[in-house]
């Protein structure tokens, strides 16, 4: 059996590749997917799609309809989501996502250090598991192949 897995949060950090590098190292059988990570992309793709937009208000709604379109596709054929709450940067995206996760009624690993738990209080109460590090994120996945 594959999983694949769709790694929400920011996009500022290593925090995947460190993720795809410990799954590699246990040789789990997981697929992993996720939101652009070119912020550059990610802020122009409307423009680079529908043509130059009058003001940066519709750039970005135009940005934004094709990041939903790209982030709801790939995490509804995702079999577990794993959002990570990192310290450094506004976390709006991670939180969308990770409700997103719960509505469609996927799997949900949420990673947060012990400072956020009051604010995520209700949504690690929505997750299936809710952790403190990638580390203890690897692990899970490795217990459901045991």
């Amino acid at each position: 059996m594959r999983l694949t897995v769709y790694l929400a949060g920011e996009i500022h950090t290593s925090w995947r590749e460190e993720v795809k590098r410990k799954v590699a190292a246990l040789n789990l059988p997981i697929d992993f997917v996720g939101p652009m990570e070119d912020h550059d992309r990610s802020d122009n793709i409307g423009e680079e799609i529908l043509g130059k937009q009058p003001n940066a208000i519709f750039k970005d709604a135009a940005a934004s309809s094709f990041n939903n379109l790209r982030t709801e596709l790939l995490m509804k054929k995702a079999d577990l989501v794993i959002a990570l709450f990192g310290e450094q940067y506004k976390q709006w995206n991670t939180a969308m996502d990770a409700s997103a996760a719960v509505a469609y009624g996927k799997p949900l690993i949420l990673i947060r250090s012990e400072q956020h738990h009051h604010p995520l209080k209700e949504l690690s109460r929505k997750a299936h598991a809710t952790v403190e590090t990638v580390d203890q994120a690897v692990k899970a996945l490795h217990y459901i192949f045991e």
